[in-house]
């Protein structure tokens, strides 16, 4: 596949970045990470060659200098919030992540949960987390924030939250997901360090969007997209503008709680080091793409995926219908439709020809293969036969799993298991590849083309079963699907 991102570079400029950064404040810097650490899938599709923990090797470079702290929201907890990529609640995630960052050397020393008001599940989850030796501190609800400053910068306000030992110079404060309350984490440190004399700052680190692309840069509307559901909007930096001259682009979030940071920091540091929201960033990764019109079609691609999901999800729950129209504006404002992806186009026309539902595959060297429903296998599970037989250089026609192999799964499924689609999913027909592999070559072959599956593009003209869209997301393949239910 092309890559156009120079995943090297961004390691190397990024920590030289950051370095800078802590030196400029002296004692202590307090930095905010938006985003993920790791498996950040969406910064590796829209920039080909970012590895999804690129991030985190990028800290790795700073280990003896840095520390983690982990921010999680009361309310959060009390509602059991789930990631919805990986299918755990926060809480869970917290103790992941930790172990994650743990098991690779990196220091976590605290767990911070935020908006606390006497929450029972908060207290609950700090004992369960004090039972494994972990520090917890509380940090409560201020009434009126961000914009009552003068109670948030007093005894009653960042004075209330528990203070937070640390004792490495780079401190980096991140979530499991958004909302959690890590800059008021990060604004509450600098109060209570300032009142200690220690001389400590504050920076953000956010991937998207990409301060020094243009506004409509399709890796900036990507961001816009994979975030509609939360009406984030990217807008140029006005303060960036007047004290430059120079246009940048930031989001909103950021730009409308500025003023309010910049009274903080007023009051903290007596002056504010910062006069823009994007002066907070330590972002390079604008710096890295190594060829800026693959990365271009990348994030149009992925704007078209954020389509095709939001209007499954519409499909089956219908409540998010802003988000799809948000997204079709953004599409239009990228000047792209579905047809721009090649997947949906040979899908379509497979089905028309076919008359049932259809999927496409487009590998790594961008040849196109199709796939139809049968009574033995669905789109989904013939689509990596047929793929796996052209990548192992397998004659088309080749019968890779017997007949008389598939007619007792679909029996048991239907007549034990009481299942109403006796046809074979992507899991069964890569476990009757497996069993068959020790004795016919064909299905050894076949099954050792899978790590090709990474990076390519699939389309589906009906919605797929949980298991298929796993499998395919554990192969790494961007998945499409019109929002169409099977029987429809």
């Amino acid at each position: 596949m092309k890559m156009g991102f120079d995943n090297n570079k961004y390691l190397k400029i990024q920590s030289e970045q950051i370095k800078k950064r802590i030196a400029q404040f002296g004692d202590k810097l307090y930095l905010e990470f938006g985003g993920k650490l790791f498996d950040d899938n969406h910064a590796s599709r829209v920039l080909p060659g970012f590895k999804p923990d690129s991030k985190l090797h990028m800290l790795l470079q700073l280990k003896e200098e840095a520390e983690i702290v982990m921010v999680i929201s009361a309310l959060d907890i009390e509602k059991n919030k789930v990631r919805g990529d990986l299918g755990i609640t926060y809480d869970e995630d917290v103790l992941r992540l930790r172990e994650e960052f743990e098991n690779i050397g990196l220091f976590v020393s605290s767990v911070v949960i935020t908006h606390y008001n006497g929450q029972a599940s908060a207290d609950a989850y700090r004992k369960r987390l004090e039972r494994k030796d972990i520090k917890v501190y509380y940090h409560y609800t201020i009434e009126g924030y961000p914009n009552n400053v003068a109670l948030i910068d007093s005894e009653e306000g960042f004075g209330k939250n528990d203070y937070v030992q640390t004792s490495r110079p780079l401190v980096v404060v991140t979530a499991p997901g958004p909302g959690s309350g890590k800059m008021a984490v990060c604004l509450s440190q600098l109060y209570h360090e300032n009142k200690r004399n220690i001389k400590a700052g504050y920076a953000k680190f956010e991937t998207f969007p990409v301060w020094n692309l243009s506004l409509k840069h399709p890796v900036n509307l990507a961001y816009e997209a994979a975030t509609a559901d939360l009406n984030d909007l990217n807008m140029i930096d006005p303060f960036h503008l007047e004290a430059y001259g120079e246009i940048a682009v930031n989001y909103n979030r950021d730009i409308e709680i500025f003023p309010v940071l910049n009274t903080l920091f007023e009051s903290i540091y007596g002056e504010n080091p910062y006069k823009s929201p994007t002066d907070m960033g330590v972002n390079m990764i604008g710096f890295c793409m190594s060829d800026e019109d693959v990365c271009c079609n990348a994030a149009r691609d992925e704007i078209i995926r954020r389509y095709y999901s939001a209007l499954g999800r519409l499909a089956t729950n219908g409540d998010n219908e802003n988000e799809v129209n948000k997204i079709a504006l953004i599409m239009k404002q990228a000047k792209v439709t579905t047809e721009y992806r090649k997947t949906t186009v040979a899908a379509r026309e497979r089905k028309e020809k076919e008359g049932v539902a259809c999927a496409a595959i487009e590998l790594q060297d961008g040849f196109i293969i199709t796939s139809r429903t049968s009574p033995l296998l669905g789109p989904s599970a013939a689509l990596i036969l047929n793929a796996t037989k052209y990548l192992a250089g397998i004659k088309h026609d080749t019968q890779l799993i017997p007949e008389n192999m598939i007619a007792p799964i679909q029996r048991t499924k239907v007549n034990f298991l009481h299942g109403h689609n006796p046809r074979l999913h992507t899991d069964e027909v890569l476990v009757a590849l497996s069993m068959l592999s020790n004795q016919d070559e064909n299905c050894r072959k076949a099954l050792e083309q899978l790590p090709k599956f990474d990076g390519c593009q699939v389309h589906s003209t009906v919605m797929l079963s949980e298991v298929d869209r796993k499998i395919f997301k554990k192969l790494g393949v961007g998945l499409t699907c019109d929002p169409v239910k099977k029987g429809e």
